[in-house]
């Protein structure tokens, strides 16, 4: 596709991020590994491809605003206009050796998401948006898929770990969800998680407790490939809430109905 300046901006920034990423990752076993947190773990990796991001992005935009996972929120001096960086979405799957894990990278204008690239390394998948413009993939144009029964839609979430609080709320919606679809997969990367929505791979997710950086260029790469995006709380704010559900327009209404009929 052919994108504005700065979306071309960000797909080089993430392909850098993905090339110094991938070769952490085939050193997986001796990476330096702290503990931010119960089943939360951060890595050199995750520091050096984020220092990466934000050289290239701030670089090239020094007064657009800065968010991101693992450093301190910066206001641009151009306030309406920021960056939603997660430099690692799966930092899990990285340090177990799992070949799931991808750099997100979004553009927020004036509260609202205009970009969004999710950039996967080792398939060598990039998904990208921007808005108005449609979705894609490498070269391909996405399109959710076109399932219209719940019974035989694959649905996809994520499962709270140590300590978290929303455990039980995540246990109430299996139990409603999976007597009605044909699936449901935790394949633990928020972002490639939407970006399998996108791609007609999934037909829905839904997942709580996230934070902006999980779920900013996905929302934005779902709504392109022509789904439907909503808080799982009716009137809430997705990025502040950090609860997301979205599929195909066909499965929407009942797939949302099912979620928050807790």
């Amino acid at each position: 596709m052919q994108g504005s300046a700065n979306l071309n901006v960000m797909i080089k920034t993430a392909r850098l991020a993905g090339r110094s990423l991938v070769k952490d990752f085939r050193e997986v076993e001796n990476l330096q590994v702290s503990m931010k947190g119960a089943g939360d773990f951060v890595s050199r990796a995750d520091l050096a491809a984020e220092k990466i991001i934000k050289q290239e992005l701030m670089g090239t935009r020094p007064n657009y605003g800065w968010y991101a996972e693992e450093s301190a929120e910066e206001a641009g001096t151009d306030p309406t206009r920021r960056w939603i960086v997660d430099p690692l979405d799966g930092t899990t799957n990285f340090l177990h050796g799992l070949p799931h894990w991808a750099v997100s990278i979004a553009l927020e204008f004036k509260g609202e998401i205009v970009a969004g690239v999710i950039f996967d390394p080792a398939k060598d998948e990039m998904f990208v948006a921007e808005k108005g413009q449609g979705a894609w993939m490498n070269e391909s144009r996405l399109r959710v898929s076109g399932r219209t029964k719940m019974i035989e839609a694959c649905f996809a979430t994520g499962l709270p770990f140590g300590g978290r609080a929303d455990l039980p709320d995540t246990l109430k919606d299996l139990a409603r969800i999976l007597p009605v679809c044909s699936g449901v997969r935790r394949w633990g990367a928020a972002a490639l998680d939407l970006a399998y929505v996108a791609a007609g791979r999934y037909d829905g997710f839904w997942e709580r407790g996230l934070h902006p950086w999980d779920m900013a260029a996905g929302m934005l790469i779902v709504r392109e490939a022509g789904g439907l995006v909503e808080p799982i709380v009716k009137g809430g704010n997705i990025l502040a809430d950090g609860g997301i559900l979205c599929a195909n327009e066909p499965l929407f209404d009942g797939f949302a109905r099912v979620i928050r009929n807790g």
